[in-house]
């Protein structure tokens, strides 16, 4: 099992942005959804590794958030409540976090398998430096591609040429985003199945 703990980064000169965490990933589909557990801290339980991998991009590259991400059992029965459960994963998630705050990129993981948790923090550390260290119109161009349009729909819709469109998603180094994704997502996997792939 997964557990996300996310603590608000400098909260004490910005507005607390929890509220719009829990509005912004309401729908995502997870075990149990992001509650907050402290004034500027949300917790959450997953059990899919992609979708993890994906929260954890984006929240570190949001710049508001330092991403902790346990991986190991839970006590069972969940209870309805996030705040609520215990067990190592949520143990690990408060270990992890802590980690976060002393990072340059913000997210950190910690889990029984810590050999695959290394493994798996670096492939998100990594798309996260990537997407982060994106210029604007590449961060508008792959976000465009995000939404499933062609590049040549895309590159009409900025009204820029197919050309322009294929320079800046190289730049913004597109064509490895997915496939980083997927390694972040399968390593996540493995350290969840004790080093097993």
């Amino acid at each position: 099992m997964f557990v996300m703990t996310v603590d608000q980064r400098g909260s004490r000169t910005d507005i607390d942005r929890v509220g719009d965490l829990l509005t912004r990933f309401a729908d995502v589909d997870m075990v149990r959804r992001f509650e907050r557990t402290a004034g500027d801290e949300a917790q959450a339980v997953l059990d899919d590794a992609t979708v993890v991998a994906r929260l954890a991009v984006e929240l570190a590259t949001d710049g508001h958030w330092s991403v902790g991400i346990g991986i190991g059992p839970v006590d069972e029965p969940l209870p309805a409540s996030t705040r609520a459960g215990r067990g190592r994963a949520f143990e690990f998630a408060r270990d992890a976090v802590e980690s976060a705050k002393r990072r340059r990129i913000p997210v950190a993981v910690v889990g029984t398998d810590h050999r695959w948790c290394i493994h798996a923090q670096t492939a998100i550390r990594m798309l996260a430096d990537v997407i982060a260290g994106r210029s604007a119109a590449g961060a508008e161009a792959t976000a465009l591609m995000r939404t499933g349009l062609s590049q040549a729909q895309a590159a009409t819709q900025l009204g820029i040429s197919p050309q322009a469109m294929s320079q800046r998603l190289r730049s913004a180094s597109w064509d490895a985003e997915i496939d980083a994704y997927a390694l972040a997502a399968d390593l996540l996997a493995t350290a969840n199945s004790g080093g097993t792939p």
